[in-house]
């Protein structure tokens, strides 16, 4: 405890630091699940570790980026680091700047802007409880006369969208990413200056992003930013891909470590994309070397990977089954379905977003490249055959309410989740929102709500949930939950929600017959051929017929 506070104080919230059971797939609930409910709905917690002397052990990846930055210029006793509950032991008289990491501070982005409605439509998300706790904090409002506020975040827009800056007494919003802005700003308001109220950061020059000094939750190490194959609804799509040195990436790995942490978080837009040759070639060689490399490093027991695509799996299932060494056997994910000795599988986060081709080609062409947009149905079965054999469980998004998206759209993804019954994945339904600085948020379009969706979309939406169920929660007591929540959940508060509409796409969800909805609902799992079928070969267009890349910068 420092009597005066320091110079600089970094925090962020207890949700986005939380690092419980490894698991990514926790922390993304606690975007999703509503704050009043969340503890009696799913395993989670966002109890976090505290330093002897005060300081938290780990933060998010970004929030470690900027305290590097300022270790440029700024001594290290002049910044402390922390969550909410310890903020009263730095903030003090001393303190000018306070900057606050905002991930999802509101839960308004694809995978959570969905599912805290189905509870009523105006419950709070655990994120946006747990950021509102630490914004509105007393210390800080005690004393804001002497300081500074900065917010920044992949999800800084959602509170200019929401106009909240002045309520929230925040004196700079930071849209984009920090390396070319942050240090200038907090050296500003050390002076006591005034900020601009809201700063844009770009995409950094690769020799400007730093090392970091000390542990991100979860173990998180870039190995790559940007991504360039242009998708209309993603701004990092936008924007070209850079790999970082492994010299770097191996020197962050040992800081981890050394702070103790035992698993490591590669986190990319792409996987396949590190180090990748022209047109999103694969580096294989670099790729199979970063691998080896970390799992190498003394104290890494576990590896784990974010975001990667499809169609590289496709071109070359062999590198899949090569990786597998680590990807797979450093895993913490352990599931029954595995063949793997110890019955780890591997996750990959990988958006599949449609099984229309007309609204692949009009939104997403570059996502399977070299493949056609034609081919996409054939790219998404055969490549989660090649990851379904080694192994790899993805964990696969899907957008639902896609500008321009028709009921003969649907049906088309409603075919292909019916061919991809019986994989070893998660299919989870996403409703479309126009994120800042993407294509479709500059035309103008508005976010997809669940009480607009059709009968077929939320036919689509809880077919994806049956799956989900039906593999990653296949024990009795589950599906008991699921047999008696449903009927429960649909009469006493979904149709005073969303009407009757739900209803037989909800009883899908609670094992009700298949023969019993015959007629009510378009798919019908209990009988029928699937429209698509894994193929045994996805021939690769000649460069002439490959699609035209849009331009990323």
């Amino acid at each position: 405890m420092q009597p005066d506070g320091a110079k600089i104080v970094l925090a962020a919230s207890d949700s986005e630091s939380s690092e419980y059971l490894r698991s990514t797939w926790r922390q993304m609930l606690l975007a999703c699940l509503p704050a009043r409910y969340a503890r009696y709905m799913s395993d989670i917690s966002f109890d976090n570790e505290v330093s002897p002397d005060g300081q938290a052990k780990y933060v998010p990846h970004g929030l470690r980026i900027v305290e590097s930055l300022l270790l440029e210029k700024f001594d290290p006793d002049d910044i402390r680091v922390c969550y909410p509950d310890q903020l009263h032991l730095f903030v003090g008289d001393a303190t000018r700047v306070v900057g606050i990491h905002a991930h999802n501070p509101l839960g308004i982005t694809f995978a959570t802007d969905v599912y805290v409605h189905l509870y009523g439509r105006y419950l709070e998300p655990v994120n946006a409880a747990e950021f509102r706790r630490l914004i509105t904090h007393s210390v800080l409002r005690q004393h804001k006369h002497h300081l500074k506020i900065i917010v920044g975040g992949p999800g800084a827009w959602q509170i200019d969208k929401k106009d909240l800056q002045d309520e929230w007494l925040i004196d700079c919003l930071v849209d984009g990413e920090a390396e070319d802005v942050a240090l200038s700003l907090f050296e500003a308001a050390v002076r006591g200056e005034p900020l601009p109220r809201k700063v844009s950061g770009h995409s950094p020059a690769l020799e400007r992003i730093p090392r970091i000094r000390h542990r991100s939750t979860l173990g998180v190490v870039e190995i790559t930013r940007g991504c360039g194959r242009g998708c209309d609804f993603c701004s990092v799509a936008l924007r070209r891909g850079k790999s970082i040195p492994l010299d770097q990436i191996l020197d962050n790995v040992r800081v981890q470590v050394a702070e103790g942490a035992d698993s490591i978080l590669l986190t990319t837009e792409d996987l396949f994309l590190y180090e990748q040759g022209p047109k999103f070639e694969t580096n294989f060689p670099a790729l199979k070397r970063l691998f080896d490399s970390v799992a190498g490093v003394p104290g890494v027991n576990y590896v784990m990977q974010t975001h990667g695509t499809m169609a590289p799996a496709v071109l070359n299932p062999g590198m899949i089954e090569e990786l597998s060494e680590v990807a797979v056997g450093k895993s913490v994910g352990k599931h029954r379905a595995s063949t793997h000795p110890e019955k780890r599988f591997a996750n990959l986060f990988i958006g599949m977003e449609t099984g229309s081709v007309r609204l692949f080609k009009q939104h997403m062409k570059g996502k399977a490249y070299p493949f056609r947009p034609e081919q996409w149905p054939d790219v998404i079965l055969k490549g989660m055959d090649v990851l379904n054999r080694n192994n790899w469980f993805p964990f696969c998004t899907w957008i639902i309410g896609l500008p321009g998206e028709t009921a003969a759209d649907t049906k088309e993804s409603l075919d292909l989740l019916f061919a991809l019954r019986g994989t070893k994945c998660a299919v989870t339904p996403t409703l479309f929102v126009p994120l800042e600085e993407t294509r479709l948020e500059r035309r103008g379009h508005k976010s997809a709500k669940l009480i607009e969706l059709t009968d077929l979309q939320w036919e689509f939406f809880f077919t994806c949930w049956r799956y989900n169920l039906d593999f990653f929660r296949n024990t009795p007591r589950a599906h008991w939950t699921a047999n008696l929540g449903v009927p429960i959940y649909y009469y006493a508060l979904g149709r005073r929600l969303f009407g009757e509409q739900i209803k037989y796409p909800l009883f899908r969800l609670g094992h009700v017959p298949e023969r019993l909805m015959r007629g009510k609902l378009y798919l019908d799992l209990s009988k029928g051929e699937p429209k698509y079928r894994v193929p045994d070969h996805v021939e690769v267009p000649s460069h002439d017929m490959r699609p035209i890349l849009p331009e990323a910068y």
